[in-house]
């Protein structure tokens, strides 16, 4: 069974977010703010996160560097949950290092696409096999 973190800091957003995946067979942890999310990710190492963008604290583009330049948890699944739906706004969001993107409100149908985009990438970049001379390297 597949552990995902919720980084939301609106108590009904997590509740909602908890409901769905919950529903969906997932075991959900939940943070308030992008500090309680770090500290999180490197006790539980979830499976994936969903990181609300505009948290105190810390906010999600902050969070993301973090997770990006930390070795431990820059492979970490993180999917951007965000008001933020403006023309823009999903490309500046994957740019910052976000493998998938979900605007709110949240309905169970995008949700779902959104999760099994994420898992279908990170399936992908598993399976996908090393080059040649890299291989050879960790091999000696």
């Amino acid at each position: 069974m597949k552990r995902i973190l919720i980084a939301e800091d609106n108590a009904v957003n997590r509740e909602l977010l908890r409901e769905l995946l919950e529903a969906r067979g997932y075991t959900v942890e939940e943070a308030c703010n992008g500090q309680e999310a770090l500290a999180m990710i490197a006790q539980s190492k979830p499976d994936a996160l969903l990181l609300d963008l505009n948290m105190p604290v810390l906010d999600g583009f902050a969070t993301m560097r973090k997770i990006r330049e930390d070795p431990a948890m820059a492979t970490l699944p993180v999917l951007a949950v965000t008001a933020y739906a403006m023309r823009g706004d999903r490309e500046k969001t994957l740019a910052a290092g976000f493998d998938e993107y979900l605007s709110k409100p949240i309905s169970p149908s995008a949700l779902d696409a959104e999760l099994e985009r994420l898992w279908q990438k990170r399936k992908v970049e598993c399976a996908t096999p090393k080059p040649l001379a890299q291989a050879a390297r960790n091999e000696t």
